[in-house]
């Protein structure tokens, strides 16, 4: 069976106040075709189909143009809810679109209730695992203490449970939307981080012929059977280096694997350049960034007067400025963004409670300060599904 695994579509998101939009809907007639053309069997979706909870009206209708052109292919789609989506909202009339070939999976009751699908070989078991906020389903799988790894190892209990009940030789295919030990991160996903912890092993899915994983926004492997496919067009300039791709993947009739990249349409190349103002509009070596979407991070001991008008000159599709003067790490005048730069909402409020009495925070009052973290996010988590 052929499977063209993708997600994090974010449908309705901007890059840095560009409407990407219409590239979303280039890739959607990419995907379309890459289905019609390469012979896909089904497609799985990885969850984060939409950018936030409540999406705007046309993100909305593109994603109802994608559902009309892949069932009016005949090919089945699997897809998930993310951390993005409002499960509820994506899953609202799926009893009625399953008829039509396409299957959402956004309840975490139903994750021991597979997708059945059949070719030559006999049956694949597709098994959907929307993205599991541990402090709103720890009820649901009994779990004592809510983690990404316990309420995503009781998940997996029920999908080896269903898979032993079925005939023999029955493959399996798992959607996830999770961070899993490994995986890379970028700067445009949202934090899941829960008691301290957001990755989880992945043993987790052990046995599993193929888990289609979503979150992570650059194409990875884990392991041979564990892969994230990225997103399909870049939402930070974190991913400036990532190349946008979907997989497409053999399933063999024993189980055995062959896992290709099919490249993603990407309206620009992104560029980061760092320097002092006049050197980076004078290097010849940045002329292939000219028409790029540029992130220029300046290095001038002041800050240049008219910068971004002199460096649109050049470079016309600069979206984002940073000021970063050369400055040694221990001069008081370093930034109070640059000293927070790549730190947790933990480890800063750990230096605060330091700064303020001389000494951090001991075992005990760290792990305060961890469940104050997680009941607000958790609390946020709650409010957006509400919404």
């Amino acid at each position: 069976m052929r499977l063209l695994h993708t997600s994090d579509w974010h449908l309705g998101r901007a890059f840095h106040r560009v409407s990407m939009l219409g590239a979303q809907a280039e890739f959607i007639g990419h995907l379309v075709a890459t289905v019609r053309e390469r012979g896909v069997d089904a497609v799985v979706v990885s969850g984060d189909v939409y950018d936030r909870a409540v999406p705007p009206l046309a993100a909305v209708e593109l994603f109802d143009d994608a559902l009309h052109r892949l069932a009016d292919l005949g090919v089945p789609t699997v897809m998930i809810s993310g951390n993005h989506d409002s499960a509820r909202r994506l899953g609202v009339g799926a009893g009625l679109i399953d008829r039509a070939g396409i299957h959402l999976r956004t309840e975490p009751s139903a994750c021991g209730t597979p997708v059945v699908l059949a070719d030559t070989h006999g049956d694949v078991a597709f098994y959907g695992l929307p993205y599991l906020e541990p402090a709103l389903v720890k009820d649901e799988f009994g779990v004592e203490k809510p983690g990404h790894e316990a309420v995503l190892a009781a998940a997996m209990e029920r999908v080896r449970a269903d898979l032993a009940t079925r005939a023999g030789g029955t493959r399996c295919v798992v959607l996830a939307h999770a961070f899993v030990t490994g995986g890379e991160a970028s700067d445009s996903e949202r934090d899941i981080t829960v008691g301290g912890v957001a990755a989880v092993p992945a043993g987790v899915f052990d046995g599993v012929d193929y888990a289609a994983l979503g979150h992570l926004h650059g194409s990875q492997t884990i392991t041979e059977r564990v892969r994230y496919s990225g997103s399909p067009l870049p939402y930070s300039f974190s991913e400036a280096d990532h190349r946008k791709s979907m997989w497409l993947v053999d399933l063999g009739a024993d189980g055995s694997l062959a896992a290709e990249r099919i490249d993603c349409p990407v309206p620009r190349a992104l560029a980061r350049i760092r320097g002092r103002l006049e050197d980076l509009l004078a290097d010849p070596e940045l002329a292939r960034h000219e028409e790029a979407w540029v992130e220029a991070t300046l290095t001038d001991p002041v800050r240049p007067a008219d910068a971004m008008a002199r460096l649109s000159e050049r470079f016309p599709h600069t979206l984002s400025l940073v000021f970063d003067p050369e400055r040694a790490p221990d001069d008081p005048d370093v930034s109070y963004a640059r000293r927070l730069a790549g730190r947790s909402d933990q480890e800063i409020a750990e230096d605060f409670v330091a700064h303020v009495r001389g000494a951090g925070p001991d075992a005990r009052e760290q792990a305060v300060l961890r469940e104050a973290f997680d009941a607000v996010r958790a609390d946020a988590a709650v409010r957006e599904v509400a919404r």
